[in-house]
């Protein structure tokens, strides 16, 4: 099994900053890349920020400039510090992780961290 753990959500003011960080554990042969997607109610699901174990990056426009994604390869984790957040950014973050397990490649997900960004 592989589980895929979020933290550092809450609730903060437009212009503020939040950390999210992002954990997988299980029997992993290898990472090939982690990442954020984020829902927000009534929308769909999209994808914030990838980055790859090679530390190349992906970025959505609305984000590009205010958050930065990072990994720890030999942690199996991924950080996106959210800076300059609006209130549109406001939804559930999820992480996910696109690992190699023996001669499987999967996609596994985490169960989502809030981010609410109101005065």
């Amino acid at each position: 099994q592989v589980h895929v753990v979020e933290s550092g959500g809450g609730l903060v003011q437009p212009g503020g900053s939040l950390r999210l960080s992002c954990a997988a554990a299980g029997s992993i042969s290898r990472i090939n890349a982690m990442g954020w997607y984020r829902q927000a109610p009534g929308k769909q699901r999209e994808e914030v920020a990838t980055i790859t174990w090679a530390s190349s990056t992906n970025y959505a426009d609305s984000v590009k400039g205010r958050f930065t994604i990072s990994r720890d390869n030999a942690k199996n984790t991924v950080y996106l510090q959210m800076n300059s957040l609006k209130p549109e950014d406001t939804a559930v973050y999820y992480c996910y992780v696109d690992c190699t397990r023996g001669i499987w490649r999967n996609n596994y997900w985490g169960q989502g961290t809030q981010v609410t960004v109101s005065s």
